[in-house]
């Protein structure tokens, strides 16, 4: 199918007998096949959620292969390039996100054009057999899914906290839309009603085909990578002060690469430098910008760190680390014990304690020994429990049950029954 790319709203494209906009009998009415769904994603860029939003778009498409598939973004970005193939067209139009940095403008200003969004989102859903929603960010979406029940289904990436939770608790209760969680921890988290439909499915990715030899043995420095967005609750700030925390002999063995950039936020970035250079350390770590295609750099690494501050819904990182034979140094917080074995396929390390991730990198350092096991295990766990097929296939199931709008209880995902029992941190 042909993919178009549109920078504006209110350009109508048809392909062959399909029109995208609306005008069309949709299968819901006219008791036919699937003709169009629209996906919604709050992000641009190709972090974690971007690049997990893509495998989605791909396993719709694989999904219903004559289906016209709208994928609606708030800005253009490195996303777009990600999404041909799969995509019918890029859809460029304001969306209503609830980020908290934008709650106040959002909570005085933005709610003048709520009421537009609202109606912009309903004009969409009731024009699409199927509505894909990525977060419970998206509220016009989660909005305007009640007044049309029985054609959207969110996913929920995220674990709030406080008021956050409530607000989008409720956003999501509001909507009725049918549920995936992608881990256990995020499911517990929002605590759905029980007649609520819902599942859960881990993100799966597709790995590499050849995962990276085991080649660490303390003749060299360790290589560590630390990957992602640069905010306080990634935790770029603890794992530098527990490299300063190491001893001396100790230190001059590692090499930190610190990638990624701050989300419209140049001041955290450069705190992040200054933190390196005032702490002696810029031998040791190097930081750069965000990276589309981070394969150069998981090749590089032998330890792959998450040490996040806040709980992560998942953790698509670990999950990438596992996939190219990597063990993770994460958190125990949040889905990121449901991804790592502690003293199996990686380590699990208290959040927000420097000492203590300081403690378990000097081990790391000095006793190869001990872990010279989890490259291969953290691979076999990657293949048995995260692989891109898996994700897809529970997946394609709850959009069949949105499909055949019927309700259904809350249900687990298809992953084996020790990716809770075996993981706990």
């Amino acid at each position: 199918m042909r993919f178009q790319s549109v920078l504006r709203t209110g350009l109508s494209i048809t392909d062959g007998n399909v029109s995208p906009a609306g005008g069309f009998l949709s299968a819901r009415e006219g008791g036919g096949a699937v003709r169009c769904i629209t996906c919604v994603h709050q992000g641009y860029e190709l972090y974690g959620s971007d690049r997990s939003f893509c495998e989605t778009v791909r396993t719709i498409r694989e999904a219903y292969p004559q289906a016209w598939i709208d994928v609606v973004l708030p800005k253009a970005g490195p996303i777009v390039a990600s999404l041909e193939g799969a995509a019918s067209r890029i859809v460029i139009e304001p969306i209503w996100v609830l980020r908290r940095r934008n709650l106040l403008r959002l909570a005085t200003l933005g709610m003048a054009a709520l009421p537009f969004a609202v109606a912009r989102a309903l004009r969409r859903i009731r024009a699409s057999d199927l509505v894909y929603v990525n977060t419970t960010v998206v509220a016009d979406y989660l909005l305007a899914a009640r007044l049309l029940p029985g054609r959207t289904v969110v996913h929920v990436h995220e674990i709030p906290e406080g008021a956050t939770l409530t607000v989008l608790r409720s956003l999501i209760r509001w909507s009725r839309a049918n549920i995936i969680f992608n881990s256990r921890a995020t499911q517990a988290a929002f605590a759905m009603p029980k007649d609520a439909t819902a599942r859960v499915v881990y993100n799966g990715i597709a790995g590499p085909a050849v995962p990276n030899p085991a080649r660490y043995d303390g003749s060299r420095p360790l290589r560590l990578l630390m990957l992602g967005r640069i905010s306080r609750i990634k935790g770029q700030e603890v794992l530098v002060e527990a490299i300063r925390q190491l001893p001396d002999a100790v230190r001059s063995r590692v090499e930190l690469k610190i990638v990624g950039s701050a989300f419209e936020d140049d001041a955290r970035e450069a705190a992040l430098a200054a933190q390196v250079a005032e702490a002696g350390l810029s031998r040791q770590v190097t930081c750069s910008p965000f990276v589309a295609d981070p394969d150069s750099l998981y090749r590089w690494a032998d330890v792959v760190a998450v040490p996040s501050q806040l709980p992560e819904s998942l953790g698509r990182v670990a999950i990438e680390a596992l996939a190219y034979g990597i063990p993770p140094l994460v958190s125990g917080i949040g889905g990121l014990t449901e991804i790592v074995e502690d003293r199996a396929t990686g380590w699990v390390v208290p959040p927000g304690s420097a000492e203590a991730l300081s403690r378990t990198l000097a081990e790391i350092v000095t006793r190869p020994d001990l872990w010279r096991d989890y490259p291969a295990a953290a691979r076999a766990r990657y293949e048995r429990i995260f692989d891109e097929k898996l994700a897809a296939e529970g997946i394609a199931a709850m959009l069949r049950l949105t499909l055949q709008r019927e309700p259904a209880r809350v249900r687990d995902a298809r992953a084996p029954a020790d990716a809770a029992s075996k993981s706990a941190g």
